[in-house]
């Protein structure tokens, strides 16, 4: 009797670095900082209409320690960097983060003194959403790429192992 017959079909094979993956990527917890109308966009994406639930994002938390993806939604000013870094580096690993719309990305319109001219000038940014501000199917194919980045993560750990 051979272990098909012996459990019936009742056994999935995988790696493990896959399966840890995959629960992860279908189970992300954002921290939107949202400063600007791109948060209003990120509420958009929460809706019913738009349900970012379909994805396994809509537990949305408001402390650092609770989250694995950043949300940074809006202008970011120099007197508000510090604050955005501390968050960052409150973060539990492993962490990912969204610069959506052009101010969060590059100062937007926003070229003077005040303004931060990009978020990747303090932190390290995983992926860049267009837009001012960005269209909620943008911030949802934002949160699919860093899905995809979490799964090609896994496939490069298993091909190291």
């Amino acid at each position: 009797m051979g272990l098909k017959e012996l459990l019936g079909g009742t056994v999935v094979t995988t790696k493990l670095a896959e399966m840890v993956a995959w629960g992860r990527k279908n189970s992300l917890w954002p921290l939107p900082y949202g400063t600007a109308c791109c948060a209003i966009e990120f509420m958009g994406t929460v809706s019913s209409v738009f349900d970012i639930s379909r994805f396994g994002a809509e537990l949305v938390r408001f402390s650092p320690r609770q989250a694995d993806l950043l949300l940074v939604l809006g202008t970011i000013n120099y007197k508000q960097a510090p604050i955005l870094k501390r968050i960052y580096e409150q973060m539990c690993e492993p962490k990912w983060v969204i610069a959506a719309g052009a101010c969060a990305s590059s100062g937007g319109f926003y070229n003077n003194y005040a303004v931060l001219q990009g978020i990747d000038e303090v932190i390290p940014v995983d992926v860049y959403v267009p837009g001012c501000p960005p269209r909620p199917e943008a911030i949802l194919n934002g949160i699919m790429m860093i899905q995809k980045k979490i799964e090609n993560q896994a496939k490069e750990m298993g091909r190291v192992a």
